[in-house]
């Protein structure tokens, strides 16, 4: 994989020298490519492009989606910032990911991700029913389910993400992976400050379910299918239903090493 170094702006020069490759590559994609990165003068521009035409409806055509994305993008350094390094962690992370370009072109997780950005963004400006509004399309097109009043950091992956719940109290902060079916729930009686607080670094497996307002500290690791219930240490490894710790991790950041496999402390916790 080429990395373009010294540009004003790698990973969108990285795409777009990917997306030219590619279309010489692959005719029957050229107009795709085109459509989607190489008439664009941004990463930004590309993007609202992208989501405007997926999340388009008979209410919210594309066009003035499109505006609305666009302002949003424009308006938070946070987001443009966030974009990029959510490439960026899908690149390093997900082994099937060898190009910039492919999370924009064709994972849903990394699009559904910059959708909740936006929405995030009208939910800060008091805008809760576009918000919510933008949610339901996002959920019923990309089978991802965000509250826009969450909050999430930069640096995500959310691989395969199809069934990804997470709720409207949520946190989870930078450098996180969770996979397919990761529910960051409520437990359905709490009400106020009510859903899971992710810390950096945390590994969650496919089909782990976080519910309440537990915190899982810095660098911990939840194993697939879990149920946690309870608070979980800084570089812990809990699995089970409910889940129990049964180790240490061996990284400080186990999302960014992406190993699953689960290590027991040979003499218990400590």
């Amino acid at each position: 994989m080429k990395k373009i170094k010294n540009a004003k702006d790698p990973i969108w020069e990285n795409i777009r020298t990917e997306a030219k490759e590619d279309a010489q590559n692959e005719p029957m994609l050229a107009s795709f490519l085109h459509s989607i990165i190489l008439y664009h003068k941004s990463f930004e521009d590309a993007l609202s492009f992208l989501l405007a035409s997926k999340l388009e409806s008979i209410a919210l055509p594309a066009m003035s989606l499109r505006d609305l994305i666009d302002e949003a993008l424009s308006g938070d350094a946070n987001i443009r910032d966030a974009i990029r390094a959510d490439v960026q962690a899908v690149i390093d992370r997900d082994a099937a990911c060898s190009k910039y370009s492919v999370p924009l072109l064709f994972f849903k997780g990394y699009q559904a991700l910059q959708a909740y950005r936006v929405a995030h963004f009208y939910w800060n400006q008091g805008r809760n029913e576009l918000a919510l509004y933008m949610q339901s399309r996002i959920s019923d097109v990309f089978g991802v389910d965000i509250h826009p009043a969450a909050r999430i950091g930069k640096g995500i992956l959310m691989d395969h993400a199809t069934s990804i719940v997470i709720g409207e109290t949520a946190v989870v902060e930078d450098n996180v992976s969770m996979l397919h079916e990761v529910t960051l729930g409520g437990t359905g009686k709490a009400t106020g400050d009510r859903h899971p607080k992710i810390r950096e670094g945390v590994l969650i497996a496919a089909g782990a379910k976080i519910l309440g307002n537990v915190e899982v500290g810095k660098g911990a690791k939840i194993g697939a299918n879990a149920v946690v219930l309870e608070n979980v240490a800084p570089h812990t490894t809990v699995v089970g239903v409910p889940a129990l710790p049964v180790g240490h991790t061996r990284v400080d950041q186990p999302a960014l090493e992406m190993d699953h496999h689960i290590y027991v402390d040979e003499n218990g916790l400590s």
